[in-house]
């Protein structure tokens, strides 16, 4: 089957792509989520003016993608997590909380999608986060988790 993806989807390609997927995988999952439409001769065509628009505008993105990837190495995020026994978190830092502590910290605004973690973050340390800002660009800085001061009882 094949689709036009109007969204960028992991391991299958990003908006305006054509793709061939298997049949069921398009009509259950991406078509009713929104993330592609199906191929016809008409959507080749706004498929085409798409890629020549994000052509003209890749070299632009990719100098911006450098910039923010150089002022992400420069940021220092920290998060301050609530803490059990043995420095565990109570749950774990989410792409979304990363975001916001960049946020915090200063630094540049960032996609959630685009975090990447290696595992995930339970327990209190520093953390190497990696950004995928662009095909091209990639950004890793260091996030410190720290456990929240205690309540005496």
């Amino acid at each position: 089957m094949k689709i036009i993806l109007t969204h960028e989807v992991p391991n299958l390609g990003s908006a305006g792509d054509v793709v061939e997927v298997k049949p069921g995988y398009g009509r259950n999952y991406l078509l009713p989520q929104g993330l592609a439409i199906a191929w016809t001769k008409g959507g080749q065509k706004e498929v085409d003016a798409i890629q020549r628009a994000r052509a003209s505008r890749q070299i632009h993105d990719l100098d911006k993608a450098r910039s923010v990837a150089d002022q992400l190495k420069q940021t220092d995020a920290h998060i301050v997590a609530r803490t059990g026994d043995g420095d565990r978190l109570f749950g774990s830092i989410t792409a979304a909380d990363i975001v916001k502590a960049v946020d915090e910290a200063g630094g540049p605004k960032i996609d959630r999608r685009r975090v990447e973690l290696a595992s995930t973050i339970k327990s209190v340390g520093t953390y190497d986060v990696t950004v995928k800002l662009h095909p091209e660009v990639t950004a890793k800085f260091k996030l410190q988790v720290t456990p929240a001061k205690r309540r005496k009882k």
